[in-house]
């Protein structure tokens, strides 16, 4: 998975974003009454949702389009993820592993959208068009997977080799269940073909999506009548928009916009993301260990928490953050090499414009290593235009916003691919044998607490060779208006708008 989170397209060409109109700079009267369906019965109040982005696949869930189906609480997965990131019932309500085959349980009673039933047939139907898709959802990259029905409500998948982390790569929104009215088109269409407590309606192009409560699900009634979206890309409007009481929920505040906020209406949710320096491991003056343990002595990550992020930030103290609450307590000591005199060593810091805060974290980077006595150039350019020299190695340093939790709910994979030898993400261009070992030995470990104490291991290997200095972990500034009762705050963007959810 690359840094971006780029978003793939659907098995069947997605609408084009320019064919599904121009996308909107502001939000002022877009939740009037007149633009929004009724209110329920007995003055029960719609939520109206802000979110950053519009969609970029038609809201196809064989795309990150999925996370919004899932945020909306409209399409639903086999299995969910509780705070720990173990799997826990959904729509399947148990499973047991033989093998390279899981046999999974569907819960009785579930009803699509359309008032079709929830049955093997569906669920099969819904994982092999994601398992056949080309390209698949990320969350199948380098997985053969196919769904068998056992009875009616009862599914067997089973994978080319012995896989651990099934029951988690089926929670991911990418392999959501829709009913069979979903596939009849050239897209997949989710309208009206979740199971989730809220039906999608209506889409607007890039511009705004209505749901209603569904009476019929499996849960029990949704608090909210119904759900108002509108997609807005511009910060400053979203926040005005929350701050002029137009939107209940909004995504993504900007950090330049909350001191303008009422502070009690805004929540800093710590996400799966940490800002990290790569070291080039292989050549250059990072080839030598105490160079790299110089550098990382020389960086103070407080000073770009405070002045980069405005202290709206996490300093790091290893490569997982407080996104995942049993990383710290697990974590273990490391022994690193000694720092040795940089005199004068010349280096090159590469980094990417396309997100706004790492070309200031890369000058910083630049004053606090040249006080140390190295010399530095900074090499900044869009990141389609640097990633091929950075997976390339040819950069000393690399400095990158890296998600850690990929759609699994699992860090393992994340340290494989950034610090194996066979790494398809390895910009340090490390190859330990030691640290391959404990990523291998993590990557077999099943699901639970001894695959958490294997991951924290394997972040140890990689901590101690200072081929990555972790310097802070991201956070995201969500609104919500005093009124709303229920909102999720959700370090995985799984969920937003709940069951629970509701305006007071």
């Amino acid at each position: 998975m690359r840094p971006l989170e780029r978003l793939r397209p659907s098995r069947r060409s997605p609408l084009s974003v320019l064919a599904l109109g121009a996308l909107p700079l502001a939000l002022t009267g877009c939740f009037a009454p007149a633009q929004t369906a009724p209110d329920g019965p007995g003055g029960e109040r719609r939520l109206r949702v802000a979110m950053m982005q519009p969609p970029r696949s038609g809201l196809s869930p064989l795309s990150d389009d999925a996370f919004k189906l899932s945020r909306w609480s409209t399409a639903e997965t086999l299995v969910k993820l509780d705070a720990k990131g173990d799997a826990r019932p959904a729509l399947a309500t148990g499973w047991t592993q033989q093998g390279r085959t899981w046999t999974f349980t569907l819960r009785d009673g579930v009803t699509f959208h359309d008032g079709t039933r929830l049955d093997a047939k569906a669920v099969v139907r819904s994982l092999t068009e994601a398992s056949q898709a080309a390209p698949k959802p990320r969350i199948l990259d380098g997985v053969r997977l196919t769904a068998k029905a056992v009875g009616t409500d009862t599914v067997s998948v089973t994978t080319a080799e012995e896989d651990p982390l099934v029951p988690h790569r089926l929670s991911s929104p990418q392999l959501s269940i829709l009913a069979a009215k979903a596939y009849d088109g050239k897209t997949v269409n989710p309208v009206g073909a979740g199971t989730g407590p809220f039906e999608l309606t209506k889409v607007n192009g890039t511009a705004s999506a209505s749901l209603d409560r569904y009476d019929a699900y499996w849960g029990g009634d949704a608090k909210s009548p119904g759900i108002d979206v509108k997609f807005v890309p511009d910060g400053t409007a979203r926040a005005a928009a929350l701050r002029s009481g137009e939107a209940d929920i909004v995504e993504a505040v900007p950090v330049s916009q909350a001191p303008l906020l009422d502070e009690k209406l805004i929540t800093e949710v710590p996400m799966p993301r940490t800002n990290t320096l790569y070291l080039n491991t292989d050549r250059g003056p990072f080839k030598d260990p105490a160079l790299r343990a110089a550098a990382r002595e020389a960086i103070d990550a407080r000073q770009i928490v405070r002045s980069v992020y405005e202290g709206r930030a996490d300093v790091a103290e290893g490569l997982l953050g407080p996104a995942l609450p049993w990383a710290s307590g697990l974590r273990e000591d490391v022994r690193r090499a000694t720092a040795g005199k940089p005199k004068g060593a010349k280096i090159t810091i590469g980094t990417f414009t396309d997100r706004a805060e790492l070309p200031e974290v890369a000058q910083l980077l630049q004053a606090q290593l040249k006080k140390a006595g190295f010399e530095v150039e900074l090499d900044v350019r869009e990141y389609a235009n640097i990633e091929p020299a950075a997976l390339d190695g040819e950069f000393d340093a690399f400095v990158l916003s890296r998600a850690t939790v990929l759609d699994s709910g699992d860090p393992a994979a994340y340290l494989y691919s950034d610090f194996a030898t066979e790494g398809s993400f390895n910009i340090p261009q490390l190859a330990d044998g030691d640290v391959d070992e404990v990523l291998d030995r993590a990557g077999r470990t099943a699901a639970g607490e001894a695959r958490r104490r294997a991951v924290m291991a394997a972040e140890a290997a990689v901590l101690r060779t200072d081929a990555a200095v972790p310097m802070l972990h991201e956070r995201v500034i969500q609104g919500d208006a005093q009124r709303v009762s229920g909102a999720a705050h959700d370090p995985r963007e799984r969920e937003l708008v709940t069951l629970h959810t509701y305006v007071r």
